[in-house]
């Protein structure tokens, strides 16, 4: 733009007269000044005082390099213009007058030349601040990289049902995109764990995962590792964020103001690291807390933001969605484990002349627990009867079915009935009971003075055999239907069984393979020996050694037999 006039006056074109000038430019949000020919100052609106942190007065008649020293600079690009008469539009960085937390600012500013017969009366300057155009871009950036994060998040937490794995992929993910250290505390589970009661006023949380950024990550497990509990403070920053279930920032800057000691402490420790501030995020689901989510950063690192505020609290709502599927599921796991231990503690002792060894063994920790159960009760004479079951399915209520199935057979054994009787009767009741889980059984009633084992099965699979100083054998024997159909059909066989012979029993995760048929996977037991005088632990060991390494199944295991010793004989009746 040329701006032509046909006189100067004072050396400006002549429709520059000054209340004109400021009717047209002094409402004007660009800032605006208009420089004579020795680039000194004639006028500057309000938009321009502001900018520069100068009154006009402190403008008029002084020349541009005078007013800011800092941007002398800028004095060469005027002078160009008011040669050739082009304008220049450029881009200025600095500092001005007016107060500021910046370091510098950012201007772009567009300079014209003032014509008046065909020569340069002076200049017009029209700039306006672009700092907070490249702010917003950089926001818009920062932005950008906190919706990457959350979506990525979705992906790299929570690829389990295990909660400490959860909360360590939690503490990977945010270190060091997101911050120089981090930690992650929950409550300790409701079941399976005895946790001693905190003072008043303090929160004990079980640190789950702790991790920093390089050097760091060694550094902060003085906070406490992975597995250990916590005890926080009222005034600490993750007592507050978990009562009012809001996020807190920590500055730690003067601390020991209105601080407790264990806090005080605790803060002066991490300052001696070089970390200066705390962010605590609340982890919680379905309105219920989980724990806390800590995210710290060192010096360096810019302090948290508004933005980064969000950011932590949406990234700990999807977190707490994974979180909780975790608890949930370790608490159902949890209460299935100690249903299933209380029912699997060791049998009643039948008789001093009558050893028993018994092993469970969960497939692995990422499958809930299943129904397996066994169980060795007294009968009269010197007999005893022991069982072998397998509930169908896994979970609380497949543990909850093997407790009902147990009970029954209890109440059954003292009736003295012969096994196949058993298992009638016992089919008959879960049949009206309305219990819906089936259920695998091998019964087995063992005459110490007969020298003989009576042996029923619904469903389940053959014992095993053992002699003194002999081979394994695998004693088929009639097969029924499984418990719970209500069909019936049980019969009993007699195998010899004397003083030394062991009897073998289990359930099918010892022997089924995938791909293999499970007779094939059965005879493999016919190769078990036992050492006269050998230990029935020892054998177990070398049962689940040998078979039980690929276990895709729970596995429950049983062996018995009668001491050897001198001849007994069946006491009689006294009269």
């Amino acid at each position: 733009m040329l701006v032509q006039a046909d006189t100067c006056v004072d050396g400006m074109p002549s429709f520059f007269d000054p209340k004109t000038v400021a009717a047209l430019f002094d409402g004007n949000p660009a800032a605006v000044a208009v420089l004579d020919h020795d680039l000194r100052y004639t006028y500057v609106n309000p938009a321009l005082e502001r900018l520069n942190g100068l009154p006009a007065a402190s403008h008029i008649g002084r020349t541009f390099s005078q007013v800011l020293p800092g941007l002398h600079g800028q004095a060469a690009a005027l002078r160009d213009v008011l040669a050739d008469g082009r304008p220049r539009e450029v881009t200025i960085s600095g500092r001005t007058w007016a107060p500021t937390e910046e370091e510098q600012k950012l201007w772009r500013a567009t300079y014209h030349r003032l014509d008046a017969e065909g020569e340069g009366c002076g200049l017009m300057a029209i700039v306006v601040e672009i700092t907070d155009i490249a702010r917003q871009r950089e926001e818009l950036e920062q932005a950008r990289g906190h919706v990457a994060l959350l979506s990525t998040a979705a992906v790299r937490i929570g690829t389990t049902l295990d909660m400490d794995t959860t909360c360590r992929e939690l503490a990977d993910f945010v270190v060091p995109d997101f911050a120089d250290a981090a930690a992650v505390d929950v409550f300790p589970a409701e079941v399976g764990y005895s946790v001693r009661r905190p003072a008043p006023g303090v929160v004990r949380l079980r640190r789950a995962a702790l991790r920093g950024d390089g050097d760091l990550d060694q550094q902060v497990q003085r906070f406490g590792h992975p597995g250990e509990y916590v005890d926080f403070a009222p005034d600490s920053a993750v007592t507050r964020c978990l009562l009012d279930n809001e996020p807190v920032v920590d500055d730690w800057e003067n601390h020991e103001r209105g601080r407790s000691t264990v806090t005080a402490d605790r803060i002066t420790a991490s300052l001696a690291l070089g970390l200066r501030q705390a962010l605590v995020v609340p982890l919680t689901a379905r309105s219920r807390p989980l724990g806390a989510l800590t995210l710290i950063r060192a010096e360096g690192s810019p302090l948290f933001d508004d933005q980064d505020v969000a950011v932590a609290r949406e990234l700990a709502v999807r977190a707490g969605v994974a979180l909780d599927h975790a608890r949930r599921y370790d608490h159902e796991h949890s209460i299935a484990r100690e249903l299933q231990r209380s029912l699997l503690s060791e049998p009643w002792g039948p008789h001093p002349h009558v050893e028993i060894a018994t092993r469970y063994l969960p497939a692995d920790e990422g499958v809930l627990v299943g129904g397996d159960w066994f169980d060795v009760v007294p009968l009269q004479d010197g007999r005893h009867l022991k069982a072998m079951g397998d509930v169908m399915g896994h979970g609380v209520e497949a543990a909850v079915a093997m407790s009902q199935y147990r009970s029954l057979l209890r109440l059954l054994a003292g009736e003295d009935l012969p096994p196949h009787r058993i298992l009638e009767q016992l089919d008959t009741m879960v049949e009206r009971s309305g219990l819906d889980r089936a259920a695998t059984c091998l019964l087995a009633v063992v005459d110490r003075f007969g020298g003989v084992c009576e042996v029923a099965s619904a469903g389940h699979l053959p014992p095993v055999f053992i002699d003194p100083g002999a081979r394994a054998r695998v004693v088929p024997v009639p097969v029924g239907p499984p418990l719970g159909t209500g069909f019936g059909g049980y019969r009993t066989a007699s195998v010899p069984c004397g003083p030394g012979t062991v009897l073998f029993m289990y359930t099918d995760g010892l022997v089924e393979r995938r791909g293999e048929d499970i007779d094939v996977s059965v005879q493999r037991l016919a190769s078990l020996a036992m050492p006269p005088g050998g230990r029935l632990e020892d054998l177990l060991d070398q049962v689940l050694d040998r078979f039980g390494g690929d276990a895709e199944d729970d596995i429950a295991v049983l062996a018995s037999r009668i001491r050897e010793g001198p001849p007994v004989v069946r006491p009689t009746p006294a009269e």
